[in-house]
């Protein structure tokens, strides 16, 4: 768990070696049309510390939305504002990802519980009419979910669920988003930890996403492991084809990722005791 300060501080010290499809070996190598190794950096304000999601609305990159681990809230801001607004969903609680989809804000909690509101109330100081989604996820730990306003599905990725062996393959479910806020399942998914350690080259690899977006032009899964400080790119049928070691300076602890509608990239880290968190952004450059 994060709150577990020990084990954040070890997260830092670990220095993979870079790995892509073709086996061959070179330090912290990007995505095409990304350069990993100089984002723009945004340092994120002290109430949003511990950030552990981010969400743009329709692709557009002029505001974010946000939430941070501890505290039921909805943050909005525009990247460098030293004073987000907040919106109060909820009660303290684990939560770890969030969404826009068919006019919904949908938040996920560590434990598998989601809450959806109306994103017009996302400019309000208290959001009353929010819904609450138990036992619709397997028990187990999530902190990745991903919401395509294009098809108004929700794609929620299990951390570590007691029905997967996450040494072989993790599962990942399905969900439709009604226009009055509805989530009811529609199918599930998994990503294969094998072919990861095909491609990686590692041995007794225990796969744990943080956090996952959809490039829109390219039909790629982006999928974030900040334990195993890795990103896994698959295509749109979640076959991997590439897998990427981050940086720990640059990706301390990353648990949110977006696309805007001009492919650029933004990937948060929480920030911790030593180090403030922030949000990476990652030009997109034509190849």
């Amino acid at each position: 768990m994060k709150n577990i300060f020990l084990f954040k501080h070890l997260s830092l010290l670990l220095m993979p070696i870079a790995f892509v499809a073709c086996g061959q070996i070179n330090e912290y190598q990007s995505p095409p049309g990304y350069d990993f190794n100089n984002p723009e950096k945004f340092r994120v304000v002290e109430n949003l510390l511990e950030i552990s999601g981010i969400a743009l609305y329709k692709g557009s990159s002029d505001t974010f939305y946000a939430i941070e681990d501890e505290d039921g809230k909805l943050f909005r801001f525009h990247l460098g504002d030293k004073k987000p607004f907040s919106s109060k969903f909820g009660k303290r609680g684990d939560y770890e990802d969030i969404a826009i989809c068919n006019e919904q804000v949908i938040v996920l909690r560590s434990d598998g519980v989601l809450f959806s509101f109306p994103f017009s109330e996302a400019g309000n100081k208290e959001i009353v009419n929010v819904r609450e989604w138990k036992d619709i996820l397997p028990p187990g730990e999530f902190e990745g979910m991903y919401a395509d306003n294009v098809t108004g599905k929700l794609y929620i990725l299990c951390k570590h669920c007691s029905d997967d062996n996450t040494k072989k393959q993790i599962s990942g479910y399905i969900f439709e988003v009604a226009p009055d806020g509805t989530i009811s399942g529609t199918g599930g998914f998994s990503v294969s930890v094998k072919d990861i350690e095909k491609i990686s080259g590692e041995k007794k690899l225990s796969f744990h996403p943080s956090a996952l977006a959809k490039n829109m032009q390219t039909q790629q899964w982006y999928i974030v492991s900040s334990v195993n400080k890795l990103l896994v790119v698959t295509d749109a049928e979640w076959k991997i084809k590439e897998v990427y070691p981050l940086q720990p300076a640059l990706f301390s602890q990353p648990e949110g990722i977006a696309f805007d509608n001009d492919q650029n990239l933004y990937i948060s880290n929480e920030g911790d005791e030593l180090k403030s968190g922030d949000i990476l952004k990652f030009k997109f450059q034509k190849q």
